[in-house]
């Protein structure tokens, strides 16, 4: 458990969130409510959390890996500088450069100028160089002990990252998840804690909450440390303990398989009553299903007797009246079309050749109304030739 009370927690500040028109979503299982137009973050959370943090910082501390703080606010830049360096752990307070952690080898690079600088002073070849080469190296040192000062000890890549304010961190961030490294990080209400392995719900621009946070966890870093040079120092406490790690696992795993088999076990049995069971189920299901028919028959044939009573018998009489009468209208059809079928299949052959016929008939009267037509014109031709004729004979005569 964390050393941390939930009144000191409140003394620091640590509850007070961004306004709510600021806050992330992701935010709403560690927010406890909103006041004034500000969320308050759940300090019982926060306590939770930050015990799990502290676990996993000293278990880093105690392998003897680095754990790289990232905190470039002006808020928190001079705390985590004062703090961690006690520690002895790698901090970057001035810039992020790009690459960090992705482009190491570089970073690498620029380290090893620095400590070449250093040993030019200690060697006595800095006495041989000009005034103007001094000039400059000693400004290069300068640039360089300021972003990569605090990292000089930092042969390899880190364990693990701390950082403060991740929406102002998030290329430190973003390069850690790239690389598969597990990051700590003080969480505020306008930040996304999913994107981070170890989140610390909390005020990340109190000067305050951030000094409370960084120094219970200094706290388990140093335990850590101690236990490393312990056991170091002992080097029999430490294969007790290593024994002792062993047969916690070992008895945590024996739980483990004992709870399986326990429940495999009620599953089995479970399984069996349910076998059992289930005939008598199946039994009683198809004698309720029987009874169902049973009763579903009896209600049908109550509802058609109770129709048949209804009908009158009128109805019936008439039906008896009606159905001679029908009879012998049908007797009488049936022959009737029996009769008419032969004639009708022989006058449908018939009757192509009828109108064959009457269409040469009809070609015929055309051709005679057009030979009759042809003298009445040619006597009608000749009848003005005839009177000409006859008026020539008249004027003859007078002459």
């Amino acid at each position: 458990m964390s050393k941390l009370s939930f009144k000191e927690l409140l003394d620091a500040g640590v509850h007070f969130g961004h306004l709510k028109r600021k806050w992330n979503p992701a935010m709403a299982p560690y927010i406890f409510e909103e006041k004034k137009g500000i969320h308050i973050i759940d300090l019982n959370k926060t306590i939770v959390h930050l015990d799990q943090a502290n676990a996993a910082m000293k278990q880093i501390a105690k392998s003897g890996k680095k754990i790289l703080f990232v905190a470039t606010k002006k808020q928190a830049k001079d705390i985590v500088a004062e703090r961690i360096k006690n520690v002895n752990m790698p901090f970057v307070t001035e810039r992020w450069s790009g690459g960090m952690l992705t482009n190491f080898q570089t970073t690498r690079k620029s380290i090893r100028k620095m400590t070449s600088i250093d040993k030019m002073k200690s060697d006595g070849t800095w006495d041989t160089l000009n005034k103007r080469e001094k000039l400059f190296k000693t400004r290069q040192r300068e640039k360089l002990e300021k972003t990569f000062g605090s990292i000089s000890d930092m042969t390899r890549q880190p364990a693990a990252i701390f950082i403060v304010d991740i929406l102002k961190e998030h290329i430190a961030l973003a390069e850690a998840r790239r690389l598969n490294i597990p990051t700590f990080a003080l969480v505020d209400t306008n930040s996304n804690p999913k994107l981070v392995d170890f989140p610390i719900p909390a005020n990340d621009d109190a000067s305050k909450s951030i000094t409370i946070i960084i120094d219970e966890i200094c706290k388990s870093i140093q335990e850590g440390l101690e236990e490393r040079k312990f056991l170091k120092e002992n080097p029999e406490a430490a294969k007790q303990a290593a024994e002792a790690s062993n047969n916690t696992a070992q008895a945590e795993e024996a739980s483990e398989v004992k709870v399986e088999k326990k429940e495999s076990a009620e599953q089995s049995v479970t399984e069996k009553t349910a076998e059992v069971e289930s005939p008598e189920k199946d039994e009683e299901k198809a004698a309720k299903a029987k009874n169902d028919t049973a009763l579903t028959a009896e209600a049908s044939e109550a509802k058609v007797e109770a129709k048949e009573s209804s009908e009158p018998e009128v109805v019936e009489k008439t039906a008896e009246v009606e159905t001679p009468e029908k009879d012998e209208e049908k007797a009488e059809k049936t022959p009737a079309k029996k009769a008419t079928s032969p004639k009708k299949a022989a006058s449908t052959k018939k009757e192509p050749k009828a109108e064959k016929a009457k269409a040469k008939k009809a070609t015929a009267t055309k051709k005679e109304v057009k030979a009759e037509k042809a003298p009445a014109k040619k006597t009608a031709a000749k009848k003005p030739a005839a009177k000409k004729a006859s008026t020539a004979k008249a004027g003859k005569e007078d002459k």
